[in-house]
Parts: C-alpha cells; structure tokens; sequence
C-alpha cells in the first residue's frame, strides 16, 4: 500500500511545473511557517502586454493555489517614464484578465524612505560608497564578461565622507549626474551586475506619487529585492532576463539582514509576430504607425481586450504554454485558437455583409415582409433564438456569387440553387451589369415558397448555405479587419535589420459600409458575436448610437487545429 501511495505521490510530483515544486518542498520543509506569498511588480512606465499576462497569472494563480497573497506593487523608481495613466490602465488590465489583488497595493516609492535607510545601512557597514565618476567612466571601468573591472579612484572615500556626501545628494547640493550610489562589491566578479552596480542616482524629475520631496532615486535593482523583503514577499517570481540579477538580489537582502525573499526565474511570455519591449512599443505609437497603446493590432491586454479577445482565452493559453526554465517561441495560432474556441461556446452567432451584392427575388410579393427565425449559437441552446426580416431586396457577399462558377462550386450563380441561412431556397435567373465598368450590379432570384428552413416540403436539395441581410432592415456599419502588425515571426531577433522594417502596412483594412442584421442594432462596445462564415466581431468604443464599429477579433480558420492533426 505505501509502495502504491508513493508511485501515486511520484506521478502528482512529476506533473507539476518546477515553480509548484519548490514551493511544495517549501511548504513540506515548513518554510516561512508554510506560507506562500507572491507579488505582481510592473513598472508603470507603458501598458501590459502579453508577456505581463503570464506574469500576472502565474502569480495569481499559484498563490492561490497554495492559499497565499498577491500583491500589487508599482516599481515605480524612474519618474522620467511613469505615469499615473500607466498606473490606472494596469490595475484595470489585471481586473479584466480575472484577478484582484485586494487591499494589497502597494509601491516602491512608498518604501523610499526605508531604501534610503538601507544605503545608509550599507555606507555604515562600508559596503557602498559616493562615486563623482561620469557614467562614461563608470561604464569603462566596468570591463568586460572576459577582462576585469577597474576600481574607482572613489571607492577607498571614508565611512565617514560617504555618508556626508549621500546626505548632500539627498539635500539636493549636487547637480544631476554629479554623483550616484554604488555597492562595493566586486570589481573582478564574473557576474557583471555584481561589479559595484550604481544604487542611486541624482535625478530632479517630478514623480507622479511623491512629487518633488525626493531628488535621488534608487535603482530597480536595488529598490526591487528591498521591496520584496519589505512585504515579507515568499516566492518572487519573475522572467528569466533577470536570472544574472538574482546574485546581486541575494547580497542585497544578505548584507542588510532582512526578511530573505526568494528570487526564482520563468522563461517570459515570446509569441510569434509579436514584440514585447514597451520602449519599442511606444515607439510604434509615438511614430503613429498604430492609433494608441490599445489598438487592436497591439500585444497589450488593452488592444486585445478592444479587440475582442475574452479574458478567459488568455488565461487559458497561458496555461498551455505552460512553464518552463528556457525560452522559447509560442505560436501565436495557438493564441487564436484558445479565442476562437472560447467564442465559439460564448458569442451569438449573427450576419453581417461586408462586400454586399444585391439580390431581387422577382417572384415574392412586394412591401411583404416576413420573420424567419434563426438560432443564436448552436453550441449552446440556452441562448434561444432571434427573428430576422425577410424582404424582398437582399444583400448577400459579391463573393458568393459567381458569373461563371465552376461545377465544384455550392454558392449562387447562373441556374443554381442555393439556400439562404434559415429561410428558402433561391434559384438563380441572371443577374444585370454596369455597362461602364463590367461589375454585376444585381442579381434575379425566384424562391421555392415551400422551401421554408424548418418546413421545407419542396424536396429540394441545395448544396450551399448564404448568410445575408434584408436590403430595407440592414443597419451601416464600419468594419475594421486586423492582421498581423509584423510579417516575420521574430521581427526583433535580427542583427541585420530593425524590427520596423517588418511592420505590416495592411495589417488594418476598413471597411467604411457594411450591412449587418438590425438585431444588432443596440450592440454594446466590447460585445462579441460571429458574423456567419466571416469570423468573430467586436463593437468598438469608437461606435456611435448612428453607426456601430465592429472589430475582427479572429477568423474562423483554425490553424492551430491543423498543426496539431499533422
């Protein structure tokens, strides 16, 4: 029974992720008294994009797994690039995608006055120093990963002195740039960030919290592990770029003594076609290639949620990618596929005509108008039925109809049959042209009157199904269809070009008149539904109570699917 017990522990062991594991040998070896306490740490210095939605659900999630906390801590150290629209736009980011971090919010500028007691710590225990060296020079004296640094001509200054200084530079007496902080450390360790890194800088830039109280501020490195062990912080999760960092973490938190937080590393969130740098981020829309940090095309949780994307997809694909110690590329069709499968059990299916075509049915009595009824999602019955207008005077998609089509084709064209989405079975007679310009203009139908969806008795077959619209009840709308912002899958990783040369000059196309069904007439921005046969859409905040704007969230292909069925 015990051997049987322990294969059944072995096997639960096996399927955690390596995070899960050091935190269960935590619990098991009664660390921090069992408890599991994460934190989610942005900088507000842009919007979260996808790499920060990995983030916030491993940290989120795994705390609550093991029934510990979250908190919400603002890294904000750099008053040059934050701001409090960065601050309100990630709380509400983390609430859509699920989560809430309670009454724990918290900021590193609140612990500024702790940090500066902490350097004042370190100077006493001789372990940092005021350096009036150029950043130039500091960066020279560094070295390189194969040669060693050289030691500053500041670093033999006194206790004494150094603490005079710092308080000066606290004061504000020096001008920017005149002197920083650093720890002494190492100047010929092999790890870089250990090569007597710069704690503070002078910087009179006006913070979006504390105003113009402070005039030196901590580096992240520095601020970050302090702010960890402030809040008592159990498991610091973060991506895999700070790993080198980890080391210099640890000293911090050795030499002042405190509350010992763990640094642990996740391979970030890389997904193809996309870039996650915020300062490259910002760039696209400073330049104006996109209409801001939400636009759709963008990898931020504020473009996809304009989008459409549901908060539940993304939860749901970072759980597929799941958690790994090395980088590697997600494919952004898996992405889609979780949007696209949620939406399908969620959204209602309506039509829409984004390229219409009218039709005449020359044998249905004019002014009559009839209501068909239409299933509003297959996938889910609860969700009940609608009525649509049946007139007349129809608009169907120009690419459903063909002049000439070939035999294997099931839409209209010339002499066939063809069945519209609940309601009859048309029979195409011709169709009439603009003389000028060759295009068809309108096409002749008749109708089988018995081949009514639901009561058909013609005995009929017709081997194509249309979506359409009445041409009287159709309400305008604008549709705007995405593609992908970059067209190489990596648009950062070459040595050779910029990451813009791959920018997609018709990644947004749009559509200016659109016919869609007059139920959706009172649509909500952020509603999403399925435009038959043309993929999922969602209404914009830029719709108006005139005219609704509708989103292409995703197609109805299913790449993903087909990669997997190789």
């Amino acid at each position: 029974m015990n051997e049987l017990n322990n294969k059944e522990e072995s096997k639960e062991r096996e399927s955690l992720n390596f995070i899960e594991q050091i935190i269960e040998e935590d619990i098991r070896n009664g660390k921090h008294s069992g408890r599991v306490h994460t934190r989610f740490p942005p900088e507000p210095n842009g919007y979260l994009h996808i790499g920060h939605a990995k983030a916030i659900c491993i940290n989120f999630q795994l705390a609550s797994k093991y029934g510990g906390l979250t908190n919400l801590r603002f890294d904000d150290t750099n008053p040059t690039t934050e701001e409090t629209e960065y601050v309100e736009n990630i709380k509400r980011d983390i609430r859509w995608l699920g989560f809430d971090w309670d009454d724990r919010e918290y900021y590193a500028s609140d612990y500024f006055p702790e940090l500066y007691e902490f350097a004042i710590k370190l100077i006493r225990k001789g372990l940092a120093y005021v350096d009036d060296s150029s950043a130039e020079e500091i960066a020279e004296m560094k070295g390189t990963p194969t040669e060693p640094g050289r030691e500053s001509p500041f670093r033999s200054r006194s206790i004494e002195e150094n603490l005079d200084l710092f308080q000066r530079m606290r004061a504000g007496e020096f001008p920017d740039g005149a002197k920083v902080l650093r720890a002494r450390i190492d100047m010929a360790a092999d790890n870089m960030h250990l090569r007597d890194p710069i704690m503070y800088r002078i910087k009179r830039d006006h913070h979006h919290r504390t105003g113009d109280e402070w005039c030196i501020y901590p580096m992240y490195d520095f601020a970050h592990g302090q702010s960890d062990s402030i809040e008592e912080i159990t498991h610091s999760l973060c991506s895999l770029e700070f790993i080198h960092h980890r080391p210099l973490y640890d000293w911090f938190i050795e030499k002042l003594e405190i509350f010992p937080s763990r640094q642990i590393e996740f391979a970030r969130m890389n997904v193809s076609y996309m870039i996650t740098s915020k300062r490259r981020l910002l760039k696209l829309v400073r330049e104006g290639r996109v209409s801001g940090w939400d636009d759709p095309r963008m990898p931020t949780l504020s473009g996809m949620r304009r989008r459409g994307f549901p908060p539940g997809a993304l939860r749901t694909f970072c759980d597929k990618a799941g958690t790994a110690k090395r980088e590697n590329l997600i494919e952004i069709s898996l992405l889609e596929f979780c949007v696209r499968d949620e939406l399908n059990r969620t959204a209602a299916r309506v039509m829409a005509v984004l390229n219409p075509l009218k039709v005449v049915i020359t044998n249905y009595p004019e002014g009559k108008v009839e209501d068909m009824e239409v299933e509003n999602n297959p996938e889910d019955e609860s969700m009940g039925n609608r009525t649509m207008p049946f007139s007349r005077e129809l608009y169907i998609e120009r690419d459903d109809f063909m002049e000439d089509p070939p035999r294997k084709y099931f839409r209209m064209g010339p002499g066939r049959d063809v069945r519209l989405k609940g309601a009859y079975i048309l029979h195409c007679e011709g169709f009439e042209k603009d003389p000028a310009t060759g295009e068809i203009t309108e096409v002749r139908c008749t109708y089988y009157p018995e081949s009514k969806s639901g009561a058909d008795t013609s005995g009929i077959k017709a081997k194509g199904t249309l979506h359409w619209v009445s041409a009287a009840h159709a309400k305008e709308a604008e549709v705007r269809l995405y593609d992908r912002l970059f067209t190489d899958p990596q648009p950062d990783s070459h040595e050779d070009k910029d990451y813009l040369d791959f920018f997609n000059p018709d990644s947004l196309q749009v559509i200016e008149k659109a016919y869609i069904e007059p139920s959706l007439a009172s649509a909500q921005p952020g509603g999403c539904f399925q435009f038959l046969r043309l993929g999922y859409f969602a209404v914009d905040p830029d719709s108006t109570d005139k005219k609704l704007v509708f989103n292409r969230t995703v197609t109805l292909k299913d790449t993903w699917a087909k990669m997997q069925n190789k």
